[in-house]
């Protein structure tokens, strides 16, 4: 059994940026205290080392475990740089719960550019790390910032992974249960095959779609089911998707 936080597109220092939002969301975080809190990208706007700054002085907020991916925005402007000095390695691979989780997390971002790509290195490296989880039977979760499939309701579909096709291939061949993303602002779940492909919204960004609000997803993983629940900037919440948990590793 296992309970994640996934946070993404916190767009620190972007004219829109809501700190309240942040800081109410990374609160509830503490206080549900999950076991890994996810974080998938664009937690700068612009790349800016002091965005950056800033953005790590909120991430020390966190009081659980956590993994940070970078965004296409991150990139900007050598940004890579200053999230390798200030946040961490831009790709982490973890196991939680007594090692039955294994969270492999993945870089889409290219510098100064919109779309996304994971590369033939980096789609070897989470072959090699999904076919060790496979053998030793653990949860396989992939954490990158650009989404895999289009979402609903996000308009012509653009900046998707230039490499999607191969790296979702790769995904439902290795039995993943659960992919992790954001970029769209948007949240949906897809189900296909055996893997959830999970698209978070923006949690403290004011880019927004409609009257979408800001928000965060949370993940309840048991050993007979997954609940995933939408967490809003209002105080509501409601589920996402509930679903049969098919990998028998959790106990």
């Amino acid at each position: 059994m296992a309970f994640l936080v996934h946070l993404s597109d916190l767009h620190v220092g972007a004219i829109n940026f809501r700190e309240d939002y942040l800081l109410s969301a990374i609160n509830k975080s503490n206080k549900l205290n999950p076991d890994l809190v996810i974080v998938t990208g664009d937690i700068t706007e612009n790349g800016y080392h002091l965005e950056f700054e800033k953005a790590a002085e909120y991430l020390d907020l966190i009081e659980s475990p956590m993994l940070v991916v970078p965004g296409n925005h991150d990139s900007r402007h050598i940004g890579n740089e200053s999230f390798e000095q200030l946040i961490r390695k831009r790709c982490r691979t973890l196991t939680v719960k007594n090692d039955e989780i294994k969270i492999i997390g993945l870089d889409s971002s290219e510098p100064d550019l919109d779309y996304g790509k994971v590369g033939r290195a980096q789609q070897k490296r989470m072959e090699e790390e999904l076919k060790k989880a496979e053998s030793d039977n653990l949860y396989k979760i992939i954490a990158l910032h650009h989404h895999l499939i289009p979402v609903p309701k996000t308009g012509r579909e653009r900046n998707v992974l230039t490499d999607a096709g191969d790296i979702l291939k790769s995904i439902i061949d290795k039995n993943v249960d659960l992919v992790l993303s954001g970029h769209k602002h948007v949240p949906h779940v897809w189900q296909l095959e055996q893997t959830s492909i999970v698209t978070a919204g923006t949690v403290s960004s004011m880019k927004l779609r409609g009257k979408d609000i800001c928000s965060f997803n949370t993940i309840d993983i048991q050993p007979e089911s997954v609940e995933i629940m939408l967490n809003q900037a209002d105080g509501n919440s409601r589920i996402l998707a509930k679903y049969e948990n098919k990998c028998k590793v959790i106990d």
